[in-house]
């Protein structure tokens, strides 16, 4: 079993609530969407929340509806669409796309569906080839702290990354029987959607930021999505796992951002 990204915990910014969303956004400019994973919140992204906003973006980070979805709707595609509807509300356009795990996937679904909403995609740790990881074991000894613990510490190169209050917060959400059932949907819904026919058709510009170290989607998952996306950029990050962006957010905001000023976003 692997835990994918961690972290609910409400950054510093108030939490919007209109429209059947909850979000946080900061800045004014193009916007940045950042989508999370599959046990990620909104703070995973502090870094990037914190540093595009004064480079004349709006980051805007909406709270994907894990918990609130049908479980039998529990799925890629109904996220894809929620984050469709969530564009329309706000009335955005020509938006930028940032997704780490299953948000890396969710974005791929909306950029092929909706291309003309996207003028750029940037995936880091994403699903959507590689799969096998996200269900692992189907979660044994859940009850067991430890060993809880030990997995929630390899989705980072730098095991202290794994903070108790990280760790406590898994081990919540792995002993909680609805929410482990909402998990191995989407697991599941993740294989049922593999985009490796979709991905030479894409078009998008995108950008594959990608932890050396990363044992949940190793290194070989981004150079396959590098060599099936026909527009793509690959950086890798040495010494990091799984999460770039919560490891080393200075290295990552610096990848992003050159990248969005080389191709004019």
């Amino acid at each position: 079993m692997h835990i994918f990204v961690i972290n609910s915990i409400i950054m510093d910014k108030t939490l919007i609530k209109e429209g059947g969303f909850s979000y946080i956004e900061k800045g004014n400019g193009r916007p940045i969407i950042i989508l999370h994973g599959l046990m990620g919140g909104l703070s995973n992204f502090e870094g990037v929340f914190k540093y595009f906003p004064s480079k004349k973006y709006k980051v805007i980070i909406p709270e994907l509806p894990l918990d609130s979805t049908p479980i039998l709707k529990t799925n890629v595609a109904t996220f894809s669409k929620f984050i469709y509807d969530f564009i329309e509300y706000k009335k955005l356009k020509e938006v930028v796309l940032l997704g780490n795990s299953l948000g890396g996937h969710v974005g791929l679904l909306f950029t092929r569906d909706y291309p003309e909403l996207v003028s750029g995609l940037i995936i880091t740790g994403s699903s959507g080839l590689y799969e096998k990881s996200m269900i692992g074991d189907g979660y044994p000894k859940r009850g067991n702290y430890q060993y809880i613990r030990t997995k929630t510490e390899e989705v980072f190169y730098d095991p202290k990354i794994a903070t108790k209050e990280i760790v406590d917060e898994v081990f919540e959400n792995v002993n909680d029987r609805e929410k482990l059932i909402r998990t191995l949907s989407l697991a599941k819904s993740a294989i049922r959607h593999n985009m490796a026919d979709d991905l030479p058709k894409m078009m998008t510009r995108i950008l594959i930021i990608w932890g050396k170290q990363d044992v949940v989607t190793p290194p070989n998952v981004a150079e396959d999505f590098h060599s099936l996306l026909p527009n793509s950029s690959l950086s890798w990050i040495n010494n990091c796992g799984h999460a770039p962006m919560m490891e080393h957010p200075t290295k990552f905001n610096k990848i992003m951002g050159n990248w969005l000023s080389d191709n004019k976003l």
